[in-house]
């Protein structure tokens, strides 16, 4: 597989890739004949600019053509440079992923040199790097000829409606001879080693010998058992008591405050709401203390409709 293409919402791979270069190279054809059509209006209208206006194209018609004429250059260029990548990819037999394992493998003979030609694997063990050459690099029209579908036809090469390789050429792949046979391909990876499966010792975790599995079990039902208890606590959380029920507290446990004395232009407490042009709740015409004690959320606009009909109706 080489890589997901976005533009044909499919997998580039053994059996797509022929479609891939010849959807390309038809692409980066078309693109590049449209611009050059776009190119000869381009000239032409640069060459009458002095002109009168009304002898040319309309404002319109110039910004249309500019846009037109921007975008298919980027897009020619963008398409242009994959299929080039890709041509050199199909030269050398290499996708995507194998190019990432060339480099990876590049990499590690660099980091090797340095550790005297071997690196540190999991669990300590010393993992000898050795020079691997890529073993599907059979020669340019080889790899050309194996990654177009086998044919050596080249007119068939840019035929739309080609065929698909055969599906039983994507079982084997033919090998340049230079590695031993027995050597695999991508070469080992100390960091992709599997760490060893570690032994529990349940004297040095636990301090005792027991291995029946109790105490794992213990901790766990303590675990679980203080899950159910933080559960139970968000569930019995007590909801907060209606303000007029703790004013209702604070003004009998108060000693110093006369109950049955109610000041209206007090400014403590959540009844001393204002504005920030100074006006509160009863200057809309709201009973503060009804509405508010009822917890009703008003919206502002109704209590300035409310006011409005209350001076209508006083006039």
């Amino acid at each position: 597989m080489d890589h997901h293409c976005p533009w044909t919402s499919n997998c580039v791979s053994h059996f797509t890739f022929p479609h891939f270069v010849r959807f390309l190279f038809w692409a980066v054809v078309g693109i590049a004949y449209l611009e050059t059509r776009l190119w000869v209006r381009v000239s032409k209208i640069w060459g009458s600019r002095n002109l009168p206006s009304y002898m040319g194209p309309s404002m319109g018609q110039i910004g249309h053509l500019f846009i037109l004429f921007v975008t298919n250059s980027l897009t020619l260029f963008a398409l242009t440079l994959l299929l080039l990548r890709t041509l050199w990819s199909l030269g050398s037999n290499t996708t995507t992923i194998e190019s990432w394992e060339i480099e990876r493998h590049e990499t590690l003979l660099r980091r090797a040199r340095r550790f005297g030609g071997s690196l540190p694997g999991p669990g300590g063990v010393s993992v000898p790097i050795v020079k691997q050459e890529f073993p599907y690099d059979i020669g340019i029209w080889s790899n050309i000829k194996a990654g177009m579908g086998g044919s050596a036809n080249v007119l068939s090469w840019f035929w739309p409606l080609a065929k698909t390789p055969d599906r039983s050429t994507g079982l084997e792949y033919e090998e340049n001879g230079f590695e031993d046979p027995t050597v695999s391909w991508p070469p080992p990876d100390p960091d992709r080693i599997p760490l060893p499966p570690r032994e529990q010792q349940n004297d040095l975790m636990y301090g005792t010998t027991d291995t029946s599995g109790n105490i794992e079990v213990e901790a766990f039902r303590r675990r679980q058992e203080a899950d159910l208890r933080r559960r139970r606590g968000l569930v019995e959380l007590e909801r907060r008591k209606p303000f007029h029920a703790r004013f209702e507290n604070s003004s009998n446990e108060s000693s110093d405050v006369d109950s049955d004395v109610k000041n209206e232009d007090s400014d403590r407490g959540e009844e001393g709401w204002k504005n920030s042009e100074g006006e509160r709740l009863r200057d809309f015409g709201v009973d503060e203390e009804a509405e508010f004690y009822d917890e009703e959320d008003i919206p502002l606009a109704i209590l300035i409709q409310q006011r409005k009909e209350r001076q209508h109706l006083s006039r």
